[in-house]
């Protein structure tokens, strides 16, 4: 499992391990059942504070990708992709909303929204 961290970012530390834990999870990078690194190893190995990894970890449990057992470590839960579905579009929904409101409030049309939707769209293919 590689994270890479970058320091030139707004988003925190924990966030960037949470997110790219994440994506390999859902990716399927990871297994069910597959164990992460301790906490003590990843934090060694991204030259970071322990704190930090384990802010990750308590975040990634709290949202059911990992699960942990005491003295064993954490390993990968098993997703409900159905679930993770949902959650997704939530949160598309709410982007697009906030976009929505953003365009009426400088006189963007639905068109132009349109097409810039559709042209984002397609460079990321």
């Amino acid at each position: 499992m590689q994270i890479i961290i970058s320091n030139n970012s707004k988003e925190p530390i924990y966030e960037q391990i949470y997110a790219q834990i994440k994506t390999h999870i859902l990716k399927g990078e990871l297994q069910v059942g597959q164990p992460l690194p301790s906490m003590r190893q990843l934090a060694k190995d991204l030259d970071i504070s322990v704190i930090t990894t384990k802010r990750a970890y308590e975040e990634l449990e709290k949202n059911g990708f990992i699960y942990s057992i005491v003295g064993k470590g954490s390993f990968v839960s098993e997703q409900n992709n159905e679930m993770i579905k949902e959650r997704k579009m939530q949160v598309i929904e709410e982007q697009l909303t906030a976009a929505i409101q953003n365009s009426k409030e400088i006189g963007v049309s639905r068109t132009e929204l349109i097409e810039l939707l559709t042209m984002l769209y397609r460079e990321e293919e």
